[in-house]
């Protein structure tokens, strides 16, 4: 299955225990490994995660370098670590607003990783959803290609299909992100904020996917 988190909350979660924000945003890098950790053992192959969206780069100055040296960061120390694991990683959104060097540590990941078959991880960085979508039209309108569903499937590069969108953080709103590939998907929100978020909680998010009926448009099967 493929599985998508808004990764909400990590400001909030430091706010809360008088925290700077930057705590908040490495507590939620610990919760990035364990949920990478324990995905696969849950039946998840796919694991999409919404780290930075284009509208993120209105924040503060200092919390948006913070972020990027926490990927920077993360690409130097993780890869291998990955790669032992058999995951493949990619990186989703824009790479033209990023510096040099983050554009070729993502390179490098990818391509240390791309063998990997237990799990798809993808990380979205500088990405918004209708930016995504904008320019898979375009690109078909630039090759005179016909516009169908199938067509932008392909362009948008987004397989395997989404079946579940965890956020977490109290709030509910899917804020620009997979809204093409999230047509079909479960739902599922907590208050939880995302440092906080344990392999547990994918768990019960998972077990709650399962429990549900997904008809698509048709009648439940009698």
């Amino acid at each position: 299955m493929h599985v998508a988190i808004i990764m909400d909350g990590n400001g909030r979660w430091a706010t809360a225990r008088a925290l700077p924000r930057a705590a908040g945003h490495r507590a939620g890098a610990d919760a990035v490994r364990r949920v990478v950790r324990a995905a696969p053992s849950l039946g998840v192959r796919a694991l999409t995660l919404y780290a930075f969206s284009a509208e993120n780069w209105k924040r503060p100055p200092l919390e948006v370098e913070v972020l990027m040296r926490l990927f920077r960061r993360h690409l130097l120390t993780e890869t291998r670590r990955l790669a032992e694991h058999g995951a493949r990683l990619t990186i989703l959104g824009r790479r033209d607003r990023l510096s040099n060097g983050m554009r070729e540590l993502i390179a490098r990941a990818e391509a240390e990783t791309a063998n990997g078959t237990v799990l798809d991880l993808r990380i979205a960085i500088d990405y918004s959803a209708r930016d995504e979508i904008a320019r898979a039209a375009r690109a078909l309108v630039e090759r005179g290609a016909p516009i169908t569903r199938e067509a932008i499937d392909a362009a948008l590069g987004t397989a395997p299909s989404l079946d579940l969108v965890i956020r977490t953080g109290r709030e509910r709103r899917l804020s620009d992100f997979l809204l093409w590939e999230s047509a079909y998907a479960e739902l599922h929100f907590t208050d939880v904020m995302w440092p906080d978020f344990t392999a547990a909680h994918l768990e019960r998010a998972v077990a709650d996917f399962h429990s549900r009926t997904r008809r698509f448009g048709a009648l439940a099967a009698s």
